[in-house]
């Protein structure tokens, strides 16, 4: 008994380290802000969020289209943190810088601490299509404590890929320098409305 019991153990432990040597190695990445750290000033409140995104896009692993209805889930490379997260915080990120705000309010903020100017995004695609990288998102840029629109619309964004043997690096690369593109549409509608507001009477 005691030596059949020895040798189910050496067999378990054997088991045990073959089982942890073939355990895969992920790799994992962020989207990154793409604007200067310390230029956040005086500006408006801004709300960001909700961020929302297609559910086949809210998973660990990247994802990319394969053909015209298939889709690829990249085997070992992972978004180091929720998409949509990922999304808000890099938005935040630049329209803190582009608009020299330090009062940031990612949604959901409280009654009694409204901002100026609320951005809602749905994303409607990221992919690789012919070695670019795509963005598609409807926006909206709004006055919650007026319950009013500014604008609301649907921006189209690419970038070039290095070349056809792209990684999911540089996926990631290319969606950080999108959502910098998006960052500057909005901070673009947000900055004509505060010039607009300033110049009313009594403002």
């Amino acid at each position: 008994m005691t030596i059949r019991l020895t040798s189910l153990g050496v067999l378990l432990g054997a088991l045990l380290l073959a089982g942890c040597a073939s355990s895969p190695s992920y790799n994992y990445y962020l989207l990154n802000a793409r604007v200067a750290d310390g230029v956040a000033g005086d500006g408006p409140a801004l709300g960001i969020g909700p961020i929302t995104i297609p559910e086949y896009l809210n998973r660990t692993s990247m994802v990319f289209t394969r053909g015209s209805n298939q889709l690829r889930l990249a085997d070992y490379d992972r978004w180091a943190e929720p998409l949509a997260e990922g999304i808000q915080r890099v938005l935040s990120l630049n329209l803190s810088a582009e608009l020299g705000s330090h009062n940031i309010r990612p949604h959901p903020w409280a009654r009694s601490d409204v901002p100026d100017y609320a951005v809602q995004v749905w994303l409607l695609s990221l992919d690789i299509h012919n070695q670019r990288a795509e963005l598609v998102a409807e926006w909206r840029v709004s006055r919650p404590a007026a319950n009013r629109d500014i604008e609301r619309r649907i921006s189209r964004l690419s970038r070039a890929l290095p070349d056809a043997n792209w990684q999911p690096a540089d996926a990631a690369a290319a969606y950080s320098d999108l959502l910098q593109s998006l960052g500057s549409e909005l901070a673009a509608v947000i900055n004509n409305a505060e010039t607009k507001r300033e110049a009313q009477p009594g403002s």
